[in-house]
């Protein structure tokens, strides 16, 4: 058994942090594991509603405050952070072509969850090589942990108003991850917060999601409505949704932090054909077949065809009057489940009032008429 002597551990902790980076991680922090000081804001969280469906939040609350819960022995936590930003995202033009689908930017590749415990895995192992007596677990958003405070406490960043953590040379596209581990090693210390008076976030939030600084109505969030939540998508939020099918970047891209972001060096997470301004049209024609195929390795794959056709419907509805809309929408509501039918009749319906708004009403009464009928039909205009 290694001696736990200064100096071994200051000589591991430094090469932990280069494993790590040689792995692909851009930093590497190392903190204790008392997160007891966010257990009043959980709850708090919890009481509110906030978590909406995410019922899973409601349970183990002793393993989030406590990760010795997870990992008997645990006193420390190595947290790692991995940058995804795609080359080329396209992000203003993506939101500004309502006929065009904006997938959150980090799915657009490979799905990080197998990629980054992959590689803490590695490092775990690498780890176990220099001490026999190690014992480590690596986490990555797939257990109960508070995976942005222990980031904070190991100096990764500071919780942004979003909460979403941000990192002053990297601004916040990254993932995170940690690896649990039994050995007592130094510590890194927080950093400074530095979002001031700054509220964009709250500001650009497209659904008011962000209903004060550091706290998020999961119910009124694109990420959590198009992801997580599994009924009907409230019908007073889906003009807010715009054209985001899979998630939601406004309050990083209108982070100021963010001018300082990293395009990913990870080819895994580039852009994958069909991923990346798609048509809508395009991706609602899909059968379940083919978005199975299509989204093979991809983290879209885990919120199913059903939910995925719900999504593109909604915003089938929000995209500018196109006839071809109307008649694929129409073509596709007999075979449509009652969830995405549901959605499907209200896109129509969208489709429908924004046609008749810009019929010019130089057009006589009964030629509109005529026009309005083949809308409602599916029809061509000149049927």
């Amino acid at each position: 058994m290694t001696h736990f002597t200064p100096q071994f551990l200051d000589q591991l902790s430094q090469n932990i942090k280069e494993w790590g980076k040689a792995l692909g991680f851009q930093q590497v922090g190392i903190c204790d594991t008392d997160v007891s000081a966010h257990q009043a804001h959980l709850q708090n969280w919890i009481e509110k509603g906030y978590h909406g469906d995410m019922a899973f939040f409601e349970r183990n609350q002793e393993k989030r405050i406590d990760p010795a819960e997870l990992l008997p022995g645990t006193c420390r936590v190595i947290s790692v952070r991995m940058d995804y930003l795609p080359p080329d995202a396209s992000f203003a033009t993506d939101l500004k072509r309502s006929e065009i689908a904006y997938i959150s930017r980090y799915a657009h590749g490979r799905d990080y969850h197998k990629l980054v415990r992959n590689r803490l895995k590695q490092l775990g192992q690498k780890i176990a090589q220099q001490f026999e007596g190690l014992a480590f677990r690596p986490f990555v958003d797939s257990a109960p942990v508070l995976e942005h405070a222990l980031a904070e406490k190991a100096g990764l960043g500071w919780t942004g108003k979003h909460t979403l953590t941000i990192n002053e040379s990297a601004g916040s596209w990254f993932f995170l991850g940690e690896l649990f581990v039994n050995i007592p090693l130094p510590i890194d210390q927080p950093v400074e917060e530095k979002c001031g008076t700054c509220t964009a976030c709250l500001t650009i939030c497209p659904t008011g999601a962000i209903v004060a600084p550091y706290q998020v109505d999961a119910r009124k969030c694109i990420s959590y409505l198009t992801i997580e939540h599994d009924s009907a998508i409230p019908e007073q939020l889906r003009p807010l949704m715009g054209n985001r099918i899979y998630g939601c970047d406004d309050c990083q891209l209108i982070c100021p932090w963010n001018r300082y972001a990293n395009l990913t060096e990870e080819s895994d997470f580039f852009s994958r054909e069909g991923m990346k301004s798609e048509k809508l049209i395009t991706l609602f024609s899909w059968d379940e077949t083919a978005f199975l195929h299509n989204t093979e390795g991809s983290p879209i794959r885990r919120i199913g065809f059903q939910k995925w056709q719900r999504n593109i419907a909604v915003a089938l509805g929000n995209a500018d009057y196109d006839q071809r809309i109307v008649e694929l929408l129409n073509n596709s509501l007999p075979h449509a489940s009652p969830l995405v039918a549901e959605h499907i009749q209200w896109a129509i319906e969208q489709q429908t009032q924004r046609a008749q708004q810009a019929t010019d009403t130089s057009i006589p009464i009964r030629l509109r008429q005529r026009l309005v009928r083949s809308i409602d039909k599916g029809l061509p205009r000149d049927a």
